[in-house]
C-alpha cells in the first residue's frame, strides 16, 4: 500500500499513513465523463400554455359556406381571428393565436420535457466513478493538466493529508498553514479568485465568475470553521466534488477522511 505524509498545523510533515487501495486505483475516465453529463442540471423553461391564447373569443373560424362566424366570402385570409365587435352576422375582427400574428403564441416554443436529463447510471459505475475521480487527486500528472497554471515539478506530494486540530485553527493561521504545506504556486490555485466576466455574459445575469479553489475534506465528526475553501463530508463525497469541470481538482483530506474513505472503499 502506499502511504502519504501527514502534515501538521506549521504545514510540515508529522508522520506517515497509509493511503486506501482508492488512491491508487485505475482512473476510468470515460465512466467519470458519463457521471459528469449525467449530473449535469439545466433550469427548465418554457413559455405558458395559455401564452398566445389569452383572449375572449376560441380565435376559431369555420371555412364552410353558409354558417354563422364563418368567414367565406368575405376576402379574408384562413387565419384564426378573435372578435372585437360584431353586429348581427357582421364581425370586426382581427389576426389572433398564430405565430405571426399580434400577440400570437411562438412558433416552436422551448419545451420542458426536452430539457429534463434522462441519464441513469449504474451503482457498479458511480463507485467507479468516485474511485477514479480519488485517485486522479492523488496522481501529479492528472493535477497538472487540469490546472495551466502549474507543472508536475511545482507539485511536491499528493495527496494532501492535514491532522484534524488544523480545522480549529483561525483563518488567518490555518491559511499560513495551507501555504506552508501547498508551496506558493500550488496555494495560487488553492484560493478561490473572482473577476468581472469579460464577454456579454455579464449583462445576462452573470456578471461574476469565480474559480473552485481547494477542496477540504473532511471526516464525519469534523466541520471546516471558515468558508474560504469548499468543504465536503468523506460520508457524502460525491464525483461532482472532486472531478467537476475534470479530473484532478485540488484536494486536501483529513486524517479522519482518509480513514472513513477506506472503510467505505476497501
Amino acid at each position: 500500500m502506499t502511504k502519504a505524509n501527514v502534515f501538521d498545523s506549521e504545514g510540515k510533515k508529522a508522520r506517515q499513513m497509509e493511503l486506501p487501495k482508492a488512491f491508487s486505483g485505475r482512473i476510468r475516465e470515460d465512466i467519470v465523463s458519463k457521471i459528469l453529463e449525467g449530473k449535469k442540471i439545466k433550469q427548465p423553461y418554457a413559455p405558458t400554455p395559455l401564452a398566445g391564447h389569452q383572449h375572449s373569443a376560441a380565435g376559431i373560424l369555420s371555412h364552410r359556406r353558409h354558417v354563422w362566424k364563418s368567414d367565406r366570402g368575405k376576402g379574408l385570409s384562413r387565419l384564426p381571428r378573435k372578435i372585437m365587435s360584431r353586429r348581427g352576422s357582421q364581425f370586426n375582427w382581427e389576426g389572433a393565436t398564430a405565430p405571426h400574428a399580434r400577440g400570437g403564441h411562438r412558433a416552436h416554443p422551448p419545451k420542458i420535457l426536452h430539457m429534463l436529463n434522462r441519464i441513469k447510471v449504474n451503482k457498479k459505475e458511480m463507485n467507479l466513478a468516485l474511485i477514479s475521480a480519488l485517485s486522479a487527486t492523488a496522481n501529479k500528472s492528472r493535477v497538472s493538466r487540469k490546472y495551466a497554471r502549474i507543472e508536475e515539478k511545482d507539485i511536491r506530494e499528493l495527496p494532501f493529508v492535514i491532522e484534524g486540530k488544523i480545522l480549529g485553527l483561525k483563518t488567518k493561521e490555518l491559511l499560513n498553514t495551507i501555504k506552508n504545506m501547498l508551496g506558493e504556486k500550488l496555494f495560487q490555485i488553492a484560493t478561490r479568485k473572482k473577476s468581472v466576466r469579460a464577454g456579454i455574459g455579464k449583462l445576462r445575469g452573470r456578471k461574476y465568475k469565480q474559480s473552485a479553489g481547494l477542496l477540504v475534506v473532511v471526516g464525519k465528526k469534523e466541520k471546516l470553521k471558515t468558508s474560504v475553501f469548499d468543504s465536503a463530508n468523506a460520508n457524502n463525497l460525491g464525483v461532482l466534488d472532486l472531478a467537476k469541470g475534470g479530473l484532478g481538482r485540488l484536494v486536501v483530506y483529513t486524517e479522519d477522511a482518509i480513514n472513513e474513505l477506506g472503510e467505505k472503499y476497501k
